[in-house]
């Protein structure tokens, strides 16, 4: 009995032990790695079904143009549908081509303009760059110039204190010192000056010219009147001709499919070889420069805006001038005058327009 009570101090615990702090992280960790896992899991299914309605999207969109193609393979092998057909895309080139020269002109006249600007604001930069420099720099010219004042007083002072060395000379001494003080605080005070001022000339070196903002809103109106002129030339090229190609053209450019309506192919043959012709009058430069530039002082002096920062004019105020007239077509039927090319969008100008 007396030896159980000695054994008395042993204690059991059958409890289990505490798990170790690493587990309770590893368990962790590995409950993070699976949420995290099936994000990425989620994610890459959206990825999926989106790449599979893109593949979709590209299988119907491939499936149309085949389509169009065959389309267009059976109106070809046919000698009553062929004949048609190459008028349909000839006039649509036709319009084409004439957008394509208005563009290419837009294009060369915005490249100079913009060029022309940029360096004429880089040289008001520069002038006003030189001009502040050149104030600046006479500020610390002054300033240097005090400052040399202030230090020679002040080396004045000081010398003339040093020559005071008898015991007699005190009362100059203190009087000079008072002196000395006051010129020792002008020398800190224009060297703050020098300092400043020079800082000023640093800042000014160190500029660099602003951002250039781009074309001018006059200088974008001019080019869109240029553009417009550009575009009543090549319709009064077309007034040689005696088909109104520019209207088949424009018809051509509305729909997707080309129609019957151009006749036998015989007529067809005629057709091309008018639409042949219209494509050398429209490339053709001669005077080209000269009929731009005069039509475009006339359409300066008609042109009216909407608004302050409208860049295009309000079409209603661009009426064809006296002696503009389109071909007669092929039936003989009355003159028409020309087209007002901004309101009917003629070779699609509103695209070419700058904004």
């Amino acid at each position: 009995m007396k030896a159980l009570r000695q054994l008395g101090f042993l204690k059991l615990s059958l409890r289990p032990a505490d798990p170790a702090p690493e587990e309770d992280h590893r368990v962790l960790a590995l409950f993070r790695n699976r949420a995290e896992l099936k994000k990425a899991y989620g994610d890459l299914q959206e990825e999926t079904f989106r790449l599979k309605d893109l593949i979709k999207q590209q299988e119907g969109a491939t499936q149309r143009v085949q389509d169009m193609l065959n389309t267009l393979e059976a109106r070809l092998g046919a000698p009553e549908t062929a004949y048609p057909t190459l008028v349909f895309y000839q006039l649509r080139r036709l319009w084409q081509t004439g957008r394509e020269l208005i563009t290419a002109f837009v294009a060369d006249l915005s490249r100079q303009q913009e060029d022309r600007e940029r360096r004429a604001h880089l040289a008001q930069h520069n002038r006003e760059q030189f001009a502040r420099r050149q104030a600046a720099q006479g500020e610390l010219h002054a300033a240097q110039t005090l400052r040399a004042e202030a230090g020679a007083q002040l080396a004045a002072l000081e010398g003339e204190r040093a020559a005071l060395t008898r015991f007699w000379h005190y009362f100059r001494r203190r009087a000079l010192e008072r002196r000395i003080g006051a010129a020792q605080l002008a020398v800190a005070s224009a060297d703050a000056a020098v300092v400043q001022a020079q800082a000023r000339v640093d800042a000014i070196a160190a500029e660099s010219a602003a951002e250039f903002p781009g074309m001018s809103l006059q200088s974008r109106r001019s080019i869109n009147l240029a553009a417009i002129a550009c575009a009543e030339v090549l319709c009064q090229r077309l007034t040689e001709l005696k088909t109104p190609l520019l209207e088949l053209a424009r018809q051509a450019i509305g729909r997707r499919e080309p129609g019957a309506e151009y006749g036998n192919p015989k007529e067809c043959v005629l057709l091309m070889g008018e639409i042949a012709r219209a494509h050398r009058l429209l490339a053709d430069r001669g005077g080209l420069a000269n009929e731009i530039r005069d039509r475009g002082e006339r359409l300066k002096s008609v042109a009216r805006y909407r608004g302050p920062k409208d860049t295009a004019p309000q079409v209603d105020c661009l009426s064809p001038s006296e002696g503009d007239v389109l071909a007669m077509p092929a039936q003989g039927a009355k003159a028409a005058r020309l087209p007002n090319v901004l309101a009917e969008d003629t070779w699609d100008l509103f695209r070419v327009l700058l904004r």
